[in-house]
């Protein structure tokens, strides 16, 4: 394999589909009605945004850390790459709401067009309720160069850095416990950048690792394994503790599996490194991952306005119809607006240059220029 080929990474670009696909199921659950089997490990779906802010900082550190990019070049890059989509799925989230008679108040639409809007607690959801995660990424955006610069050189502090990391989600998840205030817990907790920045920061602590060579060969079915059962312990968790109880499973779905996500995200990396991607990194597997941006911000809007019109569907044949309906349409649509807006806009931000086509981050000089589009900032997923 040649060394342009081996620097790509392109598993991870598919694994962001499927991220995206628990997202969209997680809202299919819990707005149109479980169904049997599938209902119960969705539920707690949410956690795929969790997955994209280790992707994203995974990435972004494997991206810059060899490259001499400024501080005000990343940023417009970053710009380029996330808000003419997010601006106009904020103005058609915006469009659903008027033609189902709700309102927004204007100033979380306006705050969420600048990316600020998770830092006040009645604007997190801004004009389109799946963008609050952007506002988190903004924020890792703002920290990354600076990371990076404190990171470089030591190496030291990695692993304690990690462990820090890696404890913060219990040790946030228990801090719920000193509020009863539930919509304030949630806030703090599942939507606050501060409370998300640790997952950033192990992935890039996990993308600096890999990109120096520094952690042994981890195996993806045993993480991918450890996420499943993560899923399946939720089931009888949500059984003894609702979401409103601080000890439930619904902040701790989203604050646990950091670490899991992080080894998971490495092994893939590191599988591609070591020989030809798989099904992941497949012709239509990268296809796929690439229209995930778009479909978590749109699939949100869609739900809410079939909802209005045709309301919940029977429970059983006629839940699943609509599941595999809605799914198909909102990845439709999140197609036609990734060729259509998302791309050609980030063309012609960045000067003509756009993401590659395909999935990597290739080597050297193509890594410094494209290889952070791949990323995280990928769907940045949001909800709720």
């Amino acid at each position: 394999m040649s060394s342009s080929s081996r620097a790509r990474l392109p598993s991870l670009t598919g694994l962001r589909f499927w991220a995206a696909l628990l997202v969209v199921l997680y809202h299919l659950s819990r707005q149109l009605g479980p169904l049997p089997g599938i209902g119960p490990l969705v539920w707690y779906g949410r956690s795929g945004v969790t997955f994209f802010f280790v992707l994203s900082g995974f990435v972004l550190a494997w991206t810059y850390d060899a490259a001499e990019v400024g501080a005000v070049r990343f940023y417009r890059r970053r710009l380029a790459r996330i808000w003419p989509l997010h601006a106009l799925t904020t103005a058609l989230s915006l469009a659903a709401y008027a033609a189902i008679g709700a309102t927004v108040p204007v100033g979380a639409a306006l705050w969420s067009l600048l990316l600020v809007h998770p830092w006040v607690q009645d604007l997190a959801k801004g004009g389109n309720p799946a963008s609050w995660s952007l506002g988190d990424e903004a924020w890792f955006y703002l920290l990354l160069p600076g990371l990076l610069a404190l990171l470089r050189g030591r190496a030291r502090l990695w692993l304690p850095l990690a462990l820090l990391c890696a404890a913060a989600g219990p040790a946030l998840w228990w801090s719920g416990s000193l509020t009863h205030d539930t919509a304030l817990r949630w806030w703090l907790l599942d939507y606050l950048p501060l409370s998300r920045t640790p997952q950033f920061v192990l992935g890039v602590l996990a993308g600096l690792a890999v990109r120096r060579g520094r952690l042994p060969r981890l195996r993806a079915r045993w993480w991918a394994a450890a996420l499943v059962g993560w899923h399946l312990l939720l089931v009888p968790w949500s059984q003894a503790a609702g979401d409103d109880r601080w000890y439930g499973p619904y902040s701790a779905a989203q604050l646990g599996p950091a670490v899991l996500f992080a080894g998971l995200i490495t092994a893939v990396a590191q599988r591609d490194l070591a020989r030809a991607p798989g099904l992941l990194g497949s012709r239509w597997a990268v296809r796929l991952g690439h229209w995930s941006y778009a479909w978590y911000l749109v699939q949100e809007i869609v739900l809410r306005l079939w909802l209005h019109r045709f309301g919940q569907p029977s429970p059983g044949p006629a839940t699943a119809a609509v599941w595999l309906l809605l799914t198909a349409l909102t990845l439709a649509v999140a197609a036609l607006l990734h060729h259509t807006v998302e791309v050609p806009c980030e063309r012609r931000l960045r000067g003509g240059r756009a993401t590659p086509p395909a999935t990597g981050v290739p080597a050297a000089r193509g890594r410094e220029e494209h290889g952070e589009d791949q990323l995280a900032s990928s769907l940045s997923s949001r909800l709720r």
